[in-house]
């Protein structure tokens, strides 16, 4: 008898498989996801804000060089307009039937200091430039200066040319020298090479260019 009575106790404790209460409310377990740790998630953020500047930064440089190039491309642009415009203008105000063009060299190797030229044509200041050291140099280094541009008609014009300077041990000189100039029915360019008193050269020469 007593034996039965543990049977049964033993049924009522062990689980029964088709028991319909059990299996309604009793879930198997879940496998458990990896969890990554606080210190894993922190630095691969870190790692993903450290290089999202760099790259940033890097697009800006890209941004601004392309820019740069634009604009120098642009300044290109605008300073070849800017010499056509004056070359039309040119050939407007100044026609190549009244066109005369002066300008001014220095012989190579004078010492003379250049302080400024007058022109004077038929009696009438065209002219007057003072002279930087830097355009000093260009001169004494073989360059030449266009110091005027206009119109006159076609005929005989007297030509005034006024130099002021200092020779090399730095006294004042000036010397003043009058041509007569020949325009015809095409542009005149007329040369003005200058020499300091003492260098065997004449102070003042005109010829055509």
């Amino acid at each position: 008898m007593a034996r039965r009575i543990r049977n049964a106790h033993a049924r009522r404790l062990a689980p029964d498989r088709h028991d319909p209460h059990r299996s309604a409310n009793h879930r198997p377990t879940a496998p458990r996801t990896p969890v990554l740790s606080t210190g894993v998630v922190v630095c691969a953020f870190s790692l993903c804000m450290g290089s999202a500047p760099a790259w940033a930064q890097q697009t800006d440089q890209q941004q601004m060089r392309s820019l740069d190039e634009q604009v120098q491309e642009v300044k290109s642009d605008v300073l070849n307009i800017a010499q056509e415009l004056n070359r039309l203008e040119e050939k407007l105000l100044y026609p190549s039937g009244t066109q005369v063009a002066i300008f001014v060299a220095v012989n190579r190797g004078d010492l003379m200091r250049l302080d400024a030229v007058r022109l004077q044509i038929d009696g009438q200041l065209v002219a007057h430039h003072i002279y930087s050291a830097k355009e000093l140099e260009a001169l004494r280094k073989g360059g030449v200066q266009r110091i005027y541009v206009g119109n006159i008609t076609t005929g005989d014009h007297q030509l005034d040319v006024l130099v002021d300077g200092k020779v090399e041990g730095g006294a004042d000189f000036s010397r003043t020298e009058r041509f007569t100039v020949r325009k015809e029915v095409k542009p005149k360019l007329v040369g003005l090479t200058l020499a300091g008193p003492g260098s065997g050269s004449a102070p003042i020469a005109v010829g055509e260019w």
